[in-house]
Parts: structure tokens; sequence; C-alpha cells
């Protein structure tokens, strides 16, 4: 039994329910430290998708640029909402197969050319992503004066009532 894979998995599902949240609430022009807010979500998203795993064995979406997932950096490319939600999707799916075929045993091993074991690694990534999360949040409260639905693996119902509280 893979008790801990268990748990983390049902707080990753919660996390990125939480993300894809954001995404629908927020102001996507809204300024960042002079950046515009999409430019945060893709830095959350493409962290998740290399960080989560193993960020020395990782290939770059088609889509991405050089310096894309820095947001104080400038890129061309600016990728709609219906983008990121796609690219969000694919990495939630990565992550949940990639939970699926761990064991609690591996969480405490170093992935391949990689001084951080997976448990680092993943716990790292709900740091980052929750801190996002709450930034956008922020803004969107700033923006709207509503408060954007949060859940947690005992509270996934609380969206069936839209995005807001």
């Amino acid at each position: 039994m893979n008790t801990l894979c268990e748990m983390i998995k049902k707080q990753t599902d919660a996390n990125f329910l939480n993300l894809k949240t954001a995404i629908m609430t927020y102001d996507r022009s809204a300024k960042v430290c002079g950046a515009p807010a999409w430019r945060y979500v893709y830095h959350t998203i493409h962290s998740a998708d290399k960080w989560y795993f193993n960020p020395y064995v990782y290939k770059e979406p088609p889509f991405h640029e050089e310096g894309m997932d820095d947001p104080n950096r400038p890129c061309r490319t600016e990728l709609t909402d219906e983008q990121l939600l796609a690219y969000m999707e694919k990495v939630r799916k990565k992550t949940s197969d990639y939970l699926d075929s761990l064991t609690d045993e591996k969480l405490g091993e170093c992935p391949e050319k990689c001084d951080m074991t997976r448990l680092e690694l993943i716990l790292m990534q709900f740091r980052h992503i929750s801190t996002h999360i709450g930034m956008l949040n922020g803004l969107t409260i700033e923006k709207t004066g509503k408060f954007p639905v949060y859940v947690s693996p005992m509270s996934l119902d609380r969206l069936e009532k839209g995005y807001f509280e």
C-alpha cells in the first residue's frame, strides 16, 4: 500500500483545482511587478511541469521560448487562458500518472541526476503553486471584491456553486 503517495495525490488534485479556479477568475493583464499576470500562471505551470519530477531531465513544451518561464524577462509569445488551461491539464495528468507510478519508498530517493529526493521536489512545488495561487487570488479579490473558492480534498464539492465564495 502506498499511503503517502495516495495522500500526496489527493492534495495535488486539490492544488490543481485551486490553480484552475485562479485562472478562471483572474485578470490576465493585471500587472505583477510589471509583468502581466498570465506570465505568472505560465511560470507556475511550467515550474510544476519541470520541478515536480526532475528539473535535470526535462524537455520544454513545444510552445516554450527562452525565458518565457521567468516573468521578469520579455517574451514574444502570449499564451491565451485556453492554452494555459490545456497546458495545466496536461501537467495535472502527467503528475497524476507519476504519483500512480511511485511507491512510498521511492519518495525518499533522488531521481536521475538530481540531488533532491522526490518528496523534496513535490513539497517544493506544493509551496510554489500555493504561493502563486494566493498571489493571483489576491489580485482577483482586489479587483472584484470577491474571494475565489479554495478547495481541499475534503471539500471538492465547493466548486459546484461556481468559482467564487
